[in-house]
């Protein structure tokens, strides 16, 4: 059993940042004490912003995203394409295809994966909600921005299913060589793929 060096409170703070997605029990002891050195400058305006996030973050009801205000910015924006709907797993993939501003689209977050080994049915996820825009007439394309793994295509086979009977394309990112990306290290599968899905040059 390891000695406690510091108070409960700063404790308290060490075990919370070591709950953060890529901080370990050594990274939030460091974050820790990084924020309490520069407690001015840092730690009394995150914890600030915390406590405002707390307040005022939403989940859209329309798309799922995360935002502060319902529907979020993303749909009520005018100059989005309606027509188009991009399905992302969570909202981390949602912001991460924003970054690359590659398409003007609106979007939906399903909330995860179907996994019926980990009790995640069609009922957990954002999967009605999709139907229901897509019966709505107005989105004339789909596409599926789900992660390569066996249940990102088993979800994207299901929602294919569940789509078929509406006039709308469903289409899925392509699977492939990356930009930039040299062959002799890509691994078998990726390159399986990237063969399959070729294109005209």
């Amino acid at each position: 059993m390891s000695k406690r060096i510091a108070g409960p409170e700063i404790e308290r703070l060490i075990q919370l940042l070591a709950k953060v997605p890529g901080l370990g029990p050594r990274s939030a002891r460091r974050a820790a004490l990084h924020l309490i050195k520069k407690k001015e400058q840092l730690l009394e305006p995150l914890a600030a912003a915390m406590g405002e996030a707390v307040d005022k973050v939403r989940i859209c009801s329309t798309c799922g995203n995360v935002d502060t205000s319902d529907p979020c910015m993303i749909c009520t924006d005018p100059r989005r394409d309606a027509g188009t709907l991009i399905v992302v797993e969570d909202v981390s993939d949602l912001w991460a295809l924003e970054r690359a501003a590659a398409m003007n689209a609106r979007y939906h977050v399903l909330g995860g994966t179907l996994s019926p080994l980990d009790g995640i049915g069609p009922d957990q996820l954002n999967i009605r909600s999709l139907v229901d825009r897509v019966a709505g007439g107005e989105v004339k394309e789909v596409i599926l921005a789900v992660n390569a793994t066996v249940e990102g295509q088993t979800t994207a086979h299901y929602l294919t299913d569940q789509l078929s009977g509406f006039d709308v394309k469903v289409t899925r990112l392509a699977h492939g060589v990356p930009v930039g990306g040299e062959l002799d290290y890509l691994d078998e599968g990726t390159l399986a793929a990237a063969l399959r899905s070729r294109t005209a040059f």
